[in-house]
């Protein structure tokens, strides 16, 4: 059990992030999507960047298929469009992203992607709201500064290096299409159509990550904060003598 609402006050209480934490879930089918309280459903044709941002943006909880979905790569991202032979050439990207065909064909074998044929829809809602309990994965918009102070949390316990790539355009293939895919935390630098279509600012960064490993990172942002590590991240002064700023975290104690 996720206690959804004390979740979202711990992440403004430790990272002070400006962007409603959301959650983001996969249907097997429309009908299954269509029940989940108060739900929205697009009357145009939108960007999936555009439908996350009305949850991230506005609090709404907003519901998909592949049928409300502008751009085949949306679609093909939540595992709600094939794969297929065309959408893998992604002719479309030559000549606009990428020089050749042969480099756009190499970027859409690059991207992380939900396989198709297992779901139907897809919906998004603030955490706090309690309606998608639980979400597949959770997003978390922030800046450098707070993503660090977010990873260092999730680090706190069981370490593990972290390798995160960079796919380029269609940057939500980085984020919520790997974690949805791997169920592993998946930070991204959000990419241009995030950013025109989607509403994220120019500071901001994205991480997608299941409920267990937010939790996780929670905790670990919290014993993080015991030891006087915390966000935001003062500024000690670039010409002052450092050793008393290190001798309170590594002094002996």
């Amino acid at each position: 059990m996720f206690f959804w609402k004390e979740i979202v006050n711990d992440l403004q209480n430790l990272m002070k992030i400006r962007t409603i934490p959301i959650g983001m879930k996969l249907f097997k089918s429309k009908a299954e999507m269509e029940n989940v309280p108060k739900i929205r459903r697009p009357k145009q044709i939108h960007t999936a960047d555009q439908i996350v941002a009305q949850a991230a943006r506005l609090g709404w909880t907003v519901g998909i298929t592949n049928d409300d979905l502008a751009v085949s790569q949306c679609g093909a991202v939540l595992g709600l469009h094939p794969q297929d032979e065309e959408w893998q050439a992604g002719k479309e990207y030559a000549g606009v992203w990428y020089e050749t065909a042969e480099d756009a064909e190499k970027h859409q074998q690059a991207m992380d992607v939900v396989p198709y044929g297992e779901h139907e829809a897809m919906a998004v809602s603030p955490l706090a709201s309690c309606r998608l309990d639980p979400p597949d994965i959770c997003l978390i918009y922030g800046t450098p500064g707070q993503m660090m102070i977010f990873i260092n949390g999730l680090q706190w316990r069981n370490y593990k290096k972290f390798n995160w790539g960079i796919v380029g355009e269609s940057s939500c293939a980085d984020s919520w299409g790997r974690a949805l895919k791997t169920k592993e935390p998946s930070l991204s630098i959000p990419c241009f159509a995030e950013r025109r279509y989607g509403g994220v600012q120019d500071d901001e960064l994205l991480m997608a990550i299941t409920p267990e490993d937010l939790v996780k990172a929670i905790d670990g942002m919290k014993q993080l904060a015991k030891n006087g590590l915390r966000y935001p991240i003062p500024s000690y002064g670039i010409q002052q003598d450092a050793q008393a700023g290190l001798a309170f975290s590594y002094g002996k104690k």
